[in-house]
């Protein structure tokens, strides 16, 4: 019995978010079927973030045991045979036994992208939040720094949230125009942990304050509150991307 890593990409639009469930298909749901009619054997996938419906992943990450003689290097090219086009393996490996995706200490790194212009555009639906208001980035930016560090972020975190304690680290947070194409915003953030839609409930906050409609200085005041209805609104998932996850030696 081996461990496998999986490093996976998707296009989330069409998958009711990562975790099982009855009401849709699922990335979990997907990944174990053509992992299980693969290799022979039912193989279930354990997932390192549970992305929402609709989030999207460039670099979400998984594991799951195996008795396959196939190269854990291999299995990315084979199970890539299978997988529909909206979802696709970037990397597959062999890693140790005891190796777990989400109890492993690691930094992820969310982004979210607006596009910021008079109108829509209809090839960025899918994977920007659209706003016809003029965001002030710069504002945006220096609410953010105040989230930069370990805090309670409860007025951050969604009804329904399993997490044992609030507290959580945000080791960068970035809000600036896309160099190559200006009408795109995006805000990066990163962090070794994150609530039930954080960078959510975080980016509809901070394009609050980019309208206007809040003060910079007000970010504080709402970190501090630790209550949900101090903070903006939970932004759509369509502008949501997991970019990536780096494992902490």
């Amino acid at each position: 019995m081996k461990r496998v890593k999986l490093v996976v990409a998707y296009d989330g639009t069409n998958y009711c978010g990562w975790q099982l469930q009855p009401n849709g298909i699922t990335i979990e749901e997907v990944l174990n079927r053509e992992l299980t009619a693969l290799l022979g054997e039912e193989i279930r996938v354990i997932g390192a973030s549970r992305t929402d419906s609709g989030v999207h992943a460039l670099g979400n990450v998984a594991v799951f045991d195996t008795d396959t003689r196939i190269p854990a290097e291999k299995l990315s090219y084979a199970l890539n045979t299978r997988l529909p086009e909206d979802i696709k393996i970037q990397s597959s490996e062999e890693v140790d036994p005891e190796f777990h995706p989400r109890h492993c200490d690691s930094v992820k790194t969310y982004e979210y992208r607006i596009w910021n212009h008079s109108f829509a555009n209809p090839v960025e639906r899918l994977y920007t939040k659209f706003s016809y208001y003029d965001l002030d980035v710069e504002k945006m930016q220096q609410a953010g720094d105040y989230l930069v560090g370990t805090h309670d972020f409860a007025s951050f975190c969604s009804a329904g949230s399993q997490a044992t304690t609030t507290v959580r680290t945000i080791t960068e947070l970035k809000c600036f125009r896309d160099p190559e194409e200006p009408r795109r915003i995006r805000i990066r953030v990163k962090g070794t942990g994150f609530l039930y839609n954080m960078v959510r409930i975080i980016s509809g906050t901070l394009m609050e304050i980019g309208m206007g409609l809040k003060a910079p200085e007000e970010m504080k005041d709402i970190l501090l509150a630790c209550d949900r209805s101090k903070a903006g609104p939970t932004a759509e998932p369509q502008g949501l991307t997991l970019v990536g996850i780096e494992y902490l030696p």
